[in-house]
């Protein structure tokens, strides 16, 4: 797929985004999930093969191939690996899915009520690389405990000042300002971050665009504005420690936004199942998701 291709389909949103970029300290976590506990590998590079094994069974399973995924966010070491003898990137444009990368290397610690993204050393070469491997776009991630608005509009200046390095490469960079939707603040953070983001968004010069991905609101609707901007490529929503069930009854609510699941994707897929179960699994998530990305109904 060549980058007007891959605009449009993401703009289109005609679907959802599959997020496969466990990475770190949330690798183990994942590998539980589906099925393999921690004593099963002795070092990181086991414990990344087995990761990898997992993302490369998803991505070719025959229902990952529907025309309901889009794009698939990918860790680093993902989009350097194989899948079935080919590089990960052009398997998922053989598929009709968009590729991104997550970038960001992890979180601070938290001040302000706010976790700010580590510093990414290395960024552009990786950028560069990311380009030539055929990469759409990127993603990062921050996170917002409180409504704090100081933290929150350092947030969302440090997620756009990576957004516009990423866009002098050529890619498309999803920002992501994660809401805790356990914060007992969490409906005034949304509204915080809604102010900040249009702010940044309405300041942004040239004709540049920019994905969001957002938790889902406490209000739903709240983000129609970024839905609507003319800056904003697509919306996009985490789950965000929802289960598949709760996050895509909240997702349906909200008008123009896709999901980007990884937990609520993956939750019923173990490594023990029969490929054709595991297919049936995966196929039955998919169209669940893809029901609540694409038809809404009212708050």
């Amino acid at each position: 797929m060549q980058t007007a291709e891959m605009t449009a389909k993401i703009a289109a949103g005609h679907g959802f985004i599959a997020a496969l970029d466990q990475s770190g300290g949330s690798t183990p976590k994942a590998l539980k999930g589906y099925g393999i506990e921690e004593g099963a590998w002795s070092s990181d590079e086991e414990m990344f093969d087995l990761i990898h094994q997992m993302r490369v069974r998803i991505i070719t399973a025959p229902a990952f191939a529907s025309g309901k995924v889009i794009a698939a966010i990918l860790f680093e070491r993902t989009m350097d690996g194989q899948a079935n003898g080919q590089p990960v990137p052009q398997a998922l444009h053989d598929r009709g899915v968009v590729p991104f990368i997550k970038i960001d290397k992890g979180l601070e610690a938290e001040a302000n009520g706010v976790q700010l993204m580590k510093p990414m050393p290395g960024l552009d070469a990786l950028l560069d690389r990311a380009r030539g491997l055929g990469m759409f776009g990127t993603k990062e991630r921050s996170v917002v405990n409180l409504a704090n608005r100081e933290g929150i509009a350092a947030i969302v200046a440090q997620q756009f000042e990576i957004a516009r390095q990423v866009l002098s490469h050529g890619l498309m960079p999803i920002i992501e300002p994660e809401v805790n939707i356990k914060s007992p603040e969490r409906a005034e953070a949304d509204a915080i971050l809604l102010d900040e983001i249009l702010k940044a968004l309405d300041a942004m010069p040239g004709d540049d665009k920019v994905m969001l991905k957002l938790s889902l609101p406490a209000k739903p609707g709240l983000f129609l504005p970024l839905v609507e901007h003319p800056r904003v490529l697509h919306v996009v929503a985490l789950s965000g420690g929802f289960n598949r069930t709760e996050a895509c009854a909240e997702l349906a609510k909200n008008q123009g936004i896709i999901a980007s699941f990884s937990r609520a994707l993956l939750e019923d897929l173990r490594h023990q199942m029969s490929d054709e179960e595991f297919d049936r699994a995966l196929a039955e998530a998919i169209d669940e998701i893809y029901d609540a990305s694409v038809d809404k109904v009212a708050a």
